[in-house]
């Protein structure tokens, strides 16, 4: 399988005596997955995404993306900050003009139009007029109009309405399904992420803590409820529930009578590893960066 993104004892350090960002981070990303990169805040998330762009140079440790150092591929890899910078002075048509200027070998000006056109945009308006809903079309249409093989994405819909983050995230996904773009999108909304990405990568501690399928990812997870003994099962996390237990679990063999059994949402999964910050690494083979790293996962 092709590797989009390859971490390997990735480490960043703000300042000489700063916490780490990022600590010994290793995992693959398979090219072709649209994946969600989640943690909580501070996680180092922007971070990740910043050097795989090539705009922040790691303390330590290498990344390699689409097979080369960051700044190689920089013409094949679209990057979406959180506050998409864009300039305010321009408008909506210098601004496309702008993006094909510094694309000429992979620039698609219709499509980028098509989409601005979309959003029922004057293309003579300013960019310092638009709405953060409008802002974002724009930016998405710059970094679609490049035609990307990968598509990194901090946040691009923090801040949207609900009914503008669903139309753009349909724009994004059918673009990424229609040319086989891989997506790495940091995002906190787990309905958007259910619906959207078939990959998966939980920061936490600097480290990636749950990477893989999405699927592969729930089946190798049971939440069970009653009482009993778990004392022989990995348990991510375990809570209270009247007077039982409600645990989230690896799959790891039968639990016994006594327990409700079934395969967790993806946000329950989240969250317990979420709460959860010690719990052991599970990483499938396809996202683990070596040998050592590597967990198996069973349905």
């Amino acid at each position: 399988m092709t590797t989009a993104i390859e971490a390997t004892g990735l480490g960043k350090r703000y300042g000489r005596h700063g916490k780490a960002a990022l600590d010994d981070c290793s995992f693959r990303l398979p090219e072709g997955r649209i994946s969600a990169l989640v943690g909580p805040n501070g996680a180092g998330k922007s971070t990740l995404l910043s050097i795989a762009a090539g705009l922040t140079r790691q303390s330590s440790g290498t990344l390699t993306v689409l097979g080369a150092a960051p700044g190689g591929a920089r013409p094949k890899v679209s990057y979406l900050s959180q506050d998409k910078p864009l300039h305010p002075q321009l408008s909506i048509a210098d601004t496309l003009r702008m993006g094909a200027e510094l694309n000429k070998e992979r620039w698609d000006a219709a499509y980028a139009a098509t989409i601005v056109e979309a959003g029922a945009l004057d293309p003579k308006t300013k960019v310092r007029t638009l709405s953060g809903g409008q802002r974002t079309r724009v930016a998405l249409a710059l970094a679609l109009g490049k035609r990307p093989e990968l598509m990194l994405l901090d946040e691009p819909m923090a801040d949207l309405d609900p009914l503008a983050r669903h139309e753009l995230m349909g724009t994004l996904m059918a673009d990424a399904a229609e040319h086989g773009t891989t997506v790495l999108m940091s995002s906190h909304i787990v309905s958007e992420l259910a619906d959207a990405c078939d990959h998966l990568l939980l920061l936490g501690g600097g480290r990636i803590r749950l990477g893989g399928g999405i699927d592969d990812l729930l089946g190798a997870h049971s939440l069970v409820t009653g009482r009993g003994d778990l004392s022989r099962h990995t348990v991510v996390e375990s809570r209270a529930s009247g007077r039982g237990v409600t645990a989230l679990i690896r799959r790891d063999g039968p639990v016994g009578d006594g327990w409700q059994v079934q395969e967790p949402s993806l946000e329950e999964l989240l969250l317990a590893h979420l709460r959860s910050p010690d719990a052991p690494a599970l990483l499938t083979p396809s996202t683990a960066a070596t040998a050592t790293d590597r967990t198996a996962v069973t349905a």
